[in-house]
């Protein structure tokens, strides 16, 4: 478990130290970003009560992209709550497979690159930022902090294969090009230390300006592993060579 804590607006992390989870509280009910793995979903449950929200009030799941340790729990959240799951047309056949402790795996909604969740005031945009899985999914929302609004982008893996393919290195391409035209403020990741988390929390302090409007950070990941996939790329053509 990682302390849960507000990030800005009503957006509040309540995920793990290595597994991020986010929750959008809204008046008609909350938006939960990432299950995780199937056996860090009471975790997650207590962080939002430590919150004071209740986690039957989740009424829709989200996911960034469909790996186990980032939507194995969609069934068990599902099962507590009953909150309708969401995914991107291009995960659902890797979600469909995923069955901790034969769970069928829920598909309530199927979405598409662009389409929007909206609840209780609160709209995300799905962004299809494929490569890492053929559905990676980058969420975009606006918030008020303080009178003022901010854009967060909930980014999505941008890490690459150990094995490049042609298509998926022209999803890297398109991806890559994606991340970094989006009004970013407030950069998250599907990991934490994508975005540094444990060092902002750290200096998340009353009266402080809020560690997490970082719009320097927004290209931080993006940078490093845009880098990584070039290298990767030019390593592969060099052995082809030979």
């Amino acid at each position: 478990a990682f302390p849960p804590h507000k990030i800005v607006g009503n957006v509040y992390y309540v995920g793990t130290k290595t597994l991020s989870a986010f929750l959008i509280v809204t008046p008609q009910g909350n938006i939960l970003i990432d299950s995780t793995y199937e056996r860090n979903v009471r975790t997650i449950q207590k962080s939002i009560e430590q919150l004071g929200f209740k986690f039957s009030a989740t009424k829709t799941l989200l996911g960034n992209h469909a790996h186990g340790d980032h939507m194995e729990g969609d069934a068990l959240v599902k099962e507590l709550t009953a909150a309708q799951v969401v995914a991107m047309a291009e995960d659902v056949p890797a979600l469909k497979a995923m069955k901790p402790g034969g769970k069928e795996h829920p598909v309530d909604r199927i979405i598409h690159d662009g389409d929007k969740v909206t609840l209780g005031g609160a709209t995300l945009t799905a962004h299809l930022t494929p490569g890492h899985t053929p559905g990676a999914t980058t969420w975009t929302m606006p918030v008020t902090e303080d009178g003022k609004t901010y854009q967060v982008v909930f980014y999505s893996s941008l890490r690459s294969p150990g094995m490049l393919t042609n298509p998926i290195i022209d999803e890297f391409k398109h991806t890559f090009a994606v991340v970094r035209a989006l009004p970013c403020d407030v950069p998250l990741g599907d990991h934490p230390s994508e975005y540094g988390m444990t060092e902002k929390y750290a200096n998340l302090k009353p009266g402080a300006p809020n560690p997490f409007i970082d719009p320097s950070g927004c290209h931080l990941e993006s940078d490093l592993q845009e880098a990584m996939f070039n290298a990767i790329q030019a390593e592969q053509q060099e052995a082809g060579q030979r």
